[in-house]
């Protein structure tokens, strides 16, 4: 079978030609922008991609378009298939009728977190020799891929996105994956340019709630309001509740600094103390959700928290990108200003006075660009020493005056400027944090060479 696939570049899409390849099929794609991770891992499967929404790869009539949501109607590709009648698909939609079907299917949904605490969750079942699939929105680096099928009656794991799913499907992503376990690790505005308001989000998780069987689990934090708000309109599965107050069936306390900084309390009531690769309070949530949500089928505490030993991260998150004369250089997903204050202060661990954090970010995302988070952008970055921020020059709102109450930031019009600027006040013992859900426009390795090149 022949699958193109439009919009092949993004994390997810990417990992469905994975799967794809895996199947036995032929994959083709299509893609605006295209960079790595994901450019690499499709290059590795000799995947042919096509740069530009051209219409050329269509005329060889696919089996099957996959397209993905970032393609709407007027785009030429969309506009080509629907006027011959090309039989076409969701993402989701192809995930769920050709990968999922008998799988013990592991969704890991929230506003943050998802694909650490996917990966951590897939980490651990692979530590426990189940051989897990699963599908993840980020290079996990013990696999070294996004996404494999594992062994065919093994579970699935799943980065379940509440996104819109397709311009043919206004759902959300996850509502294609039929869970039996579902991690829901928080509930935030985001996603301004698709949801109204708050309300509208829990909308889509109660739906996602609604299919899952009542011999299944939801597995949350606890205190969570807004979570608390999406199982009040209705809930028919089992609820497991991690946090660190009662009443819990998982218990934990975190200490920053101590050798075992983790220590966890499962249902039976025993304790588990264990030391941590991943820096941040904001980890050792993710990292007791993920306990919770492996013990759903069958894998002990003790098991998963041995797992932590060899858990070598993901790509792009507070992933060292290089260091050049004493200045370290950092990479990071977080776009929210909640995911960018977590991540600050999951770094000041590491870096201590006179060292300094300068935390470089863009304003990329629809809701960052719309302005809906600006009044908590200032303390987003409090925490870090001195900020840089690029903004498009048609940016509808102030972001100089959004910062005004920062000691120390300046906001650029393009990445050239911002990477000399950066370039100029870092000094040995420095860590320079950058923080996008792009390309960014190479700036990790364009700051390197421009550190490189400073004595």
């Amino acid at each position: 079978m022949h699958v193109h696939i439009l919009g092949i570049g993004g994390t997810f899409m990417a990992g469905v030609a994975r799967l794809a390849v895996e199947l036995g099929h032929r994959v083709t794609g299509s893609d605006a922008n295209l960079y790595p991770p994901m450019s690499d891992q499709l290059h590795a499967l000799g995947v042919d991609v096509h740069l530009g929404y051209g219409i050329e790869p269509l005329r060889a009539r696919p089996d099957i378009v996959v397209v993905g949501n970032a393609l709407s109607r007027g785009n030429a590709c969309v506009e080509y298939l629907l006027d011959e009648s090309l039989p076409y698909t969701s993402g989701p939609a192809w995930l769920h009728d050709h990968v999922l079907p008998g799988r013990h299917v592991i969704a890991v949904a929230g506003t943050h977190g998802k694909t650490t605490t996917s990966s951590l969750v897939t980490w651990m079942l692979e530590h426990a020799g189940l051989a897990p699939g699963f599908l993840v929105g980020g290079v996990v680096e013990n696999f070294g891929v996004s996404a494999r099928l594992g062994a065919p009656t093994a579970p699935f794991v799943v980065e379940a996105d509440e996104y819109d799913t397709a311009f043919f499907d206004k759902r959300s992503k996850f509502l294609h994956y039929a869970p039996r376990t579902l991690l829901i690790n928080n509930i935030e505005y985001d996603h301004a340019d698709i949801f109204p308001d708050l309300a509208a989000i829990q909308r889509q998780f109660h739906h996602v709630v609604r299919l899952v069987p009542a011999s299944g689990a939801i597995v949350h934090p606890a205190p969570a309001p807004n979570i608390d708000q999406v199982l009040a309109q209705g809930s028919w599965s089992r609820v497991v509740r991690f946090g660190s107050e009662a009443p819990c069936e998982w218990r934990y306390a975190w200490q920053p600094t101590s050798e075992s900084p983790l220590v966890v309390r499962d249902p039976s009531g025993a304790d588990h103390a264990r030391g941590t690769p991943l820096l941040g309070a904001h980890n050792a949530h993710n990292t007791v959700a993920a306990l919770a949500a492996v013990a759903e089928v069958g894998v002990p505490a003790a098991t998963g928290l041995a797992a932590l030993a060899g858990f070598a991260s993901v790509k792009r998150r507070m992933e060292l990108r290089g260091t050049r004369h004493g200045v370290a250089v950092y990479d990071d997903f977080a776009h929210h200003p909640t995911a960018i204050a977590a991540t600050i202060a999951a770094l000041r661990s590491r870096v201590t006075p006179p060292g300094r954090i300068l935390a470089v970010s863009e304003m990329r995302s629809n809701t960052m660009r719309m302005g809906v988070h600006r009044d908590a952008l200032a303390g987003a970055f409090a925490a870090a020493d001195l900020t840089y921020v690029v903004a498009p020059s048609d940016l509808p709102w102030d972001l100089g005056a959004a910062l005004a109450p920062l000691p120390s930031h300046a906001v650029f019009g393009d990445t050239a400027s911002l990477i000399d600027a950066v370039a100029g006040a870092a000094r040995p013992g420095d860590a320079v944090l950058v923080m996008s859900n792009g390309g960014f426009e190479r700036v990790h390795e364009r700051l390197l060479e421009a550190l490189g090149d400073t004595e």
